[in-house]
């Protein structure tokens, strides 16, 4: 057997400390939104075993960042103008003046 055969499979290595592995884990993520502290239970997280540093799931914190929008659940304005309809014409059409 080679040394590749016995390399250990992809590790995340700590980016703070460079010596911890990276672990998923389910955490309380807490958050401020204007005066209010804002708890997440069960938030996907990768902390490193060593030095404790807390990286976060990209995916879950923009679906977090969506629903704490203070517009959320508000109707958008519709920014595309639709033309109106023509008019539908009544009574007799014009004569058409020659020059």
């Amino acid at each position: 057997m080679n040394d590749i055969e016995h390399a250990t499979p992809d590790v995340d290595l700590c980016n703070e400390c460079h010596a911890g592995v990276m672990q998923p884990r389910q955490i309380t993520y807490f958050t401020w939104l204007g005066e209010e502290l804002i708890t997440v239970p069960h938030f996907p997280a990768w902390i490193c075993d060593v030095c404790g540093r807390r990286e976060y799931d990209e995916k879950a914190i923009q679906w977090l960042n969506m629903i704490l929008d203070p517009n959320a659940g508000k109707p958008t304005k519709n920014q595309r103008r639709t033309p109106p309809l023509p008019r539908p014409r009544t009574g007799t059409p014009r004569p058409i003046q020659d020059s």
